[in-house]
């Protein structure tokens, strides 16, 4: 009778313990649980930088690529001004060798006049050879004017576009270090990373609107 009550009592005391322990296992899956919502909880600003970000890379996406739009727009100038040069220089040539024939023909003219008995026809074709130079010259002169004029607006629009590449390599480079800070905060959860990463994404933002809108092109 007494090894029966001793078995009962061991019995109830095992599952005594087995419930305690129960017990405790549910209170820590509570309080884990309760962690982890309160650690979501405390980190859901993160969900903003995360939106924050795809802010900027998009915006800066769009700075590199008008970036880009004024470095092709350089280029494209800057060979336009050297092609215009090119022709200038080669009608200038042209006028040089217009002016030394026109001299000869000028010289031959003052050796007929200087003859005793000019031959008038001779004259008169000779004078005809020089008026036609003359209008040629003033042809040419035009054409090389009218290519320096292409050449000097070209140089001009060349450095106006190399100023914007210039000011929207700016905003991209504010752009950059932005996201650098954006994604550092993300690892760190440090909320001053989120601020100075926004407040440079909006310098970005605003340098590219200058550019693009109230910078003269």
């Amino acid at each position: 009778m007494v090894a029966g009550r001793g078995n009962v009592f061991e019995r109830y005391t095992m599952q005594t313990s087995d419930l305690n322990e129960l017990k405790e296992l549910v209170r820590e899956v509570r309080a884990e649980h309760v962690a982890q919502k309160e650690k979501a909880k405390s980190e859901q600003w993160t969900r903003y930088v995360s939106l924050t970000m795809v802010i900027i890379a998009v915006l800066a996406a769009v700075a590199t690529l008008k970036g880009g739009g004024f470095s092709t727009r350089t280029l494209k100038e800057m060979n336009e001004a050297t092609f215009n040069q090119t022709q200038a220089s080669d009608q200038w040539s042209y006028f040089e060798a217009k002016s030394i024939k026109q001299n000869l023909y000028e010289i031959e003219l003052d050796h007929l006049n200087a003859a005793p008995a000019p031959e008038a026809a001779a004259v008169t074709k000779m004078k005809a050879k020089i008026a036609k130079y003359e209008t040629d010259k003033a042809d040419i002169t035009a054409l090389a004017k009218k290519y320096e004029a292409a050449r000097d607006l070209a140089r001009q629009t060349a450095t106006v576009a190399a100023e914007h590449s210039k000011q929207m390599g700016l905003a991209i480079t504010l752009y950059q270090i932005a996201i650098a800070l954006g994604a550092m905060c993300l690892i760190v959860k440090k909320k001053p990373l989120w601020i100075a990463s926004s407040v440079l994404g909006a310098l970005a933002t605003a340098q590219m609107v200058y550019v693009l809108f109230f910078l003269p092109l």
